[in-house]
């Protein structure tokens, strides 16, 4: 059930992100070239729309078994020393989400007005919150505070107004996609494990599936 919603969830805010993206820069070129005006933070939007874009899209991939790798020495293995480095990868590879999940959080947390992690590697706690260390009432450069966003304003920047969006809102997606990419990882380790995937980059079917007409074509 869990995989299953952030299944959803990814491909709808995936799906959501392409339409913001595509409606600011259609709008921006009518009023560019009809009107000759335009909005001030379309790029900036659309930048940080990208931005998500790529961070949803990398755990996605993983999900698909979308992503690129170099199997030259893999493909010339037995299949059971093949399955052995497809589980190692997948250790790798959780423990390196891990170590990003921590960092992206403790880089976001900042922002946030939320305590940084404790621990070299691995969070062990959280800090003793700072009111000096925190940098809640950093913005973006042009996109406008929403209006219905001001109730976050006396629970972040103790009272004070936001003229821009606060940084701490676009940042987010940091920790989030960490944290996507880390259970995406060991969503396909399981299955890695358990012998219902065999690697976590792209399949061949479609190379093989090409060679499968191609000898038939020269069998006609």
């Amino acid at each position: 059930m869990l995989g299953r919603f952030v299944n959803e969830f990814e491909e709808t805010a995936i799906a959501v992100i392409l339409g913001l993206m595509t409606l600011i820069t259609f709008v921006n070129v009518v009023l560019r070239y009809i009107f000759n005006t335009g909005l001030i933070w379309g790029l900036e939007a659309t930048t940080i729309l990208f931005a998500w874009l790529v961070l949803f899209g990398i755990s996605y991939a993983v999900k698909v078994t979308a992503h690129l790798g170099v199997d030259a020495v893999i493909s010339i293995v037995p299949h059971g020393v093949r399955r052995v480095f497809a589980i190692v990868a997948a250790v790798v590879c959780i423990f390196y989400a891990a170590l990003l999940l921590k960092g992206a959080w403790d880089y976001w947390a900042n922002f946030a007005n939320l305590p940084q992690t404790t621990g070299r590697w691995f969070p062990t706690g959280f800090e003793e919150m700072k009111r000096t260390s925190y940098r809640s009432w950093y913005e973006v450069v042009d996109i406008p505070m929403p209006d219905w966003l001001r109730f976050i304003e006396p629970l972040i920047n103790y009272g004070d107004a936001y003229e821009k969006l606060p940084r701490f809102i676009p940042y987010a997606m940091l920790p989030l996609g960490a944290a996507l990419l880390l259970f995406r990882f060991i969503q396909a380790g399981v299955r890695i494990f358990t012998g219902r995937q065999d690697s976590l980059i792209v399949s061949h079917e479609a190379e093989d599936a090409i060679d499968d007409v191609a000898h038939m074509n020269r069998e006609d």
